[in-house]
């Protein structure tokens, strides 16, 4: 049988993940209004368009997660009211629910950190056109330079 003390373990483990998904959120939404200042400056327009795109399904995700923690919340106070009627078979019902939703938003969760890391990929391979090579390529291109006759500079 379900008791409080069952379904009372679940409130701090939603709460603290709707708490995560709000940070994620905010976070979102502060590089959503940085991308937005630079696409508007039309600087780097292939990679804004990946990011933005990125972000716009990340969005999406964080909508779900943040939804099906929502519901996950729901199902257990609902949980809670069941074993209050004393009715078990609402009480399991609902508790089962809210295991269910709750991994559905971990597992969507999970889906939105992979493309965030994928977000991160794209603005580093934009910078790695601009970074300074390593010592052995300098020294390779520097070898291959010299070695390469140069072509004189004629004027017809």
């Amino acid at each position: 049988m379900i008791t409080y003390n069952t379904a009372a373990l679940l409130f701090p483990a939603i709460s603290l993940i709707m708490l995560a998904y709000t940070n994620r959120f905010l976070a979102l939404a502060a590089l959503v209004r940085s991308l937005h200042a630079k696409y508007l400056e039309h600087n780097k327009k292939g990679v804004l368009h990946g990011q933005i795109g990125n972000l716009r399904y990340r969005l999406k995700l964080l909508r779900h997660m943040q939804g099906m923690g929502v519901l996950s919340f729901i199902t257990c106070i609902v949980c809670m009211y069941g074993i209050y009627l004393e009715s078990v078979i609402l009480a399991e019902l609902c508790f089962a629910l809210s295991l269910l939703f709750f991994s559905v938003s971990l597992l969507i969760s999970f889906v939105e950190i992979q493309l965030s890391n994928k977000a991160l990929e794209l603005e580093l391979s934009d910078m790695e056109e601009h970074r300074d090579p390593s010592l052995v390529q300098y020294i390779k291109k520097t070898f291959d330079q010299r070695k390469r006759p140069e072509m004189p500079n004629k004027k017809y």
